[in-house]
């Protein structure tokens, strides 16, 4: 839904560390995390120097141009504009928002229902906007389980800090309240705690164990922040023999054994607002979890906050203690970095927002006698930033970037100014309205495929298409209907065909005696259940990778596709069939091809090897980087690096446009895509 912003709230953490001018270099990061070191090497391994470069520079840039996006995760507003499955919420409704992306410091936002709460009677819209933190500290109280009459221990008594001390006396807790502030020590008083120590006038571990009979505190909540470990080390001395530590702030967590062991402590982490964070079923789909097994979601705990705020529970009239326009957030943001008496909580408030136009307007034509394509790329995620967008701008002599086209304006506005694009939009229908695009490289998510290149048929426009095609059949004859009538280039991303080694190897094969036998073995890699691939959103692994090696087949024999036949893995529920199968493809000429497929195999061994076995030769190509011939001389190729035919891939389909031929025949394209849909099928049993 669309919101009218009339407050947000500056985070002093997260949006600081964002905002600080000095950014450290991708190599300095990548030594001080030992497992990106180990993703980088690996990657290395596979892909070589200079793809590995890019790659890396590219997380680079992408670091950068984060200081040109929208900051902030917590705000309110009013109600402009609901899509059609959101129920419970019209226009006009003041709300509250959360969520990095989507909860911005922005006067108009697109917030997902998840993320978007009603605020009650009683909660004025700019103590509303601290949602996020309340949802924070209310799951972090929640993580600490602590009861009636329990000590608790707060430390760092900053935003999160102070609602948490608030939250744990409501519940009917003891609470001792920790931070070298004295105004902040002063104020925790007042909010419910205790006591309230500070480590620089007290011994700390002295005075709770004094104030506890010897046992120490039932819980210890960590609000505070910090590259250091020397808090939770503190927490843990301070905390009772089987009791709890929760953290809720970023602090170091290198933990001594001791006396984490010796007390046999509880050591939790609480997420930020609650069940339902970081999935992406929850909040970008609408996916609710039940109420009776996950009691509080991250919505709910965001409803029970502001209902705290309705209740006089929480009070935060000494809490937000700074309010600035719009104008003046660049004084909102240097006061939270004052060394000097820094507010607990700022706010920004939006007094002439507007919402009189929500849609983006649509790129400008330019009239040009250039004769290269121009090209839009409609969601350009990690592959199409590493991969295709580089690639457009090494060949470009025949393209130039017209449009890019992403779900939120200022991730296409960064990647747009990144490599050079005419313009950015967050609508397709945009693009495709544009008499000066003339075609457009499809790299949403699987599910989206087949209606964007439908839609971008029925606009006149050339597609290339990421694999898959389509995730059903019904999709694919829509495409295949589609394709006859516009009279425009359609090829799907199977680059594997237009890579140096296979070419070559099927210029060989052409002139066989006999039919062909072909091992194809794919050491994919583990990918968690939860991954969108495996998903609705992504069809499964099979249909989103193993394409490849089906086209790889239909390239080598030249022949159609008769039968295909395999199963999947029977193990444990964890071991999915659908990454572990084996299969035997048949063709039309003789030939068989056989697929192994897993997700089981070592990491040390590379992750895709074929053997294509011909007339008492056989030929191998190891991970794309070398073909070598056994049983004749020739062929033989191999290069430092890796190529699986990218860019070669985005040649054919501007010389195909050119000669208005489509880089992989219509039956050939068509054929592998149907035969690839009975994968998992055939994998389940």
């Amino acid at each position: 839904m669309v919101v009218e912003v009339a407050h947000s709230l500056i985070s002093a953490g997260t949006e600081l560390s964002i905002v600080k001018p000095a950014t450290p270099a991708l190599l300095e990061r990548v030594q001080h995390t030992t497992d990106r070191a180990q993703r980088l090497l690996e990657h290395l391994r596979q892909t070589g120097i200079r793809k590995t470069f890019a790659k890396a520079y590219g997380k680079l840039r992408d670091r950068q141009a984060d200081v040109g996006r929208p900051i902030g995760y917590s705000c309110s507003g009013t109600v402009v504009q609901v899509g059609a499955g959101v129920t419970g919420l019209h226009p006009g409704d003041l709300v509250a928002c959360a969520g990095a992306g989507a909860a911005s410091h922005a006067e108009l936002v697109l917030v997902p229902k998840a993320l978007t709460v009603r605020i009650p009677q009683g909660v004025s819209v700019r103590d509303a906007s601290s949602v996020a933190v309340g949802a924070i500290a209310l799951q972090g109280v929640r993580r600490a389980g602590a009861t009636v009459g329990e000590v608790v221990a707060v430390v760092g008594l900053g935003l999160i800090g102070q609602l948490t001390v608030q939250l744990l006396a409501a519940a009917g807790c003891r609470v001792v309240g920790i931070d070298v502030d004295p105004r902040r020590v002063e104020l925790a008083l007042e909010h419910g705690a205790e006591r309230a120590l500070d480590p620089s006038k007290v011994d700390v571990k002295t005075e709770l164990l004094h104030a506890t009979g010897g046992h120490g505190v039932d819980v210890t909540v960590v609000t505070a922040g910090g590259a250091g470990s020397e808090l939770v080390q503190t927490a843990m001395e301070v905390t009772r023999k089987k009791g709890r530590v929760v953290i809720v702030g970023a602090v170091g967590m290198d933990l001594q054994r001791s006396p984490f062991y010796e007390k046999e402590i509880d050591f939790l982490i609480s997420t930020s607002y609650g069940p339902g964070r970081y999935d992406t079923h929850y909040e970008a789909d609408g996916v609710d979890y039940p109420f009776a097994y996950v009691r509080w979601t991250e919505a709910r705990n965001m409803e029970e906050y502001l209902r705290l705020i309705a209740s006089g529970k929480v009070r935060l009239e000494h809490v937000l203690e700074q309010d600035y326009p719009l104008a003046e957030a660049e004084q909102a943001y240097a006061a939270l970095g004052s060394a000097e008496r820094r507010p607990l909580g700022v706010t920004l408030r939006y007094d002439g927002a507007s919402a009189q136009t929500v849609a983006t307007p649509a790129p400008p034509v330019r009239a040009t006698r250039d004769r290269r394509l121009a090209v839009a790329v409609v969601g350009p995620g990690a592959f199409a930033k590493s991969t295709h967008l580089p690639n457009l701008q090494a060949l470009h002599e025949l393209f130039r970037l017209r449009a890019v086209v992403s779900r939120r304006g200022d991730g296409a506005r960064a990647i747009a100014d990144r490599f050079g694009a005419e313009s950015a939009t967050t609508e397709l229908a945009e693009v495709l309205r544009d008499p000066a695009c003339d075609a457009v490289i499809i790299c949403t998510r699987h599910d989206l495929h087949a209606e964007q290149v439908i839609a971008a048929l029925e606009a006149g426009k050339h597609v290339f298409c990421e694999k898959p095609l389509a995730l059903t059949r019904e999709d694919l004859e829509r495409i295949e209907r589609a394709a006859s009538a516009a009279g425009r280039v359609l090829t799907v991303g199977f680059n594997r065909r237009f890579a140096p080694a296979l070419r070559l190897a099927q210029r060989h094969a052409a002139g066989r005696a006999n039919p062909l036998v072909i091992t194809y073995r794919v050491n994919a890699g583990y990918l968690p259940p939860e991954h969108w691939v495996q998903g609705p959103a992504g069809g499964g692994r099979l249909v989103g990778e193993a394409c490849h090696m089906l086209d790889v087949f239909r390239f080598l024999t030249g022949s159609a596709i008769a039968s295909v036949s395999g199963e999947g893995l029977r193990g444990g529920e964890h071991l999915a069939s659908l990454d572990n199968a084996g299969f035997v493809i048949r063709h039309d000429d003789g030939s068989i091809a056989i697929l192994t497929y897993t997700s089981i195999g070592s990491a040390e061994l590379g992750k895709e090897a074929i053997e294509i076995h011909l007339d008492g030769k056989t030929m191998v190509i190891d991970d794309w980087r070398e073909l070598r011939t056994l049983g004749a001389r020739e062929p033989r190729w191999r290069a430092d690096e890796a190529d699986k035919g990218h860019r070669e891939t985005l040649r054919a389909f501007a010389e195909g446009i050119r000669g208005g031929v489509w880089p992989i025949p219509a039956a050939e394209l068509f054929d592998v895509s149907r035969a690839t849909l009975l994968l998992p099928e055939l994998a389940r049993g």
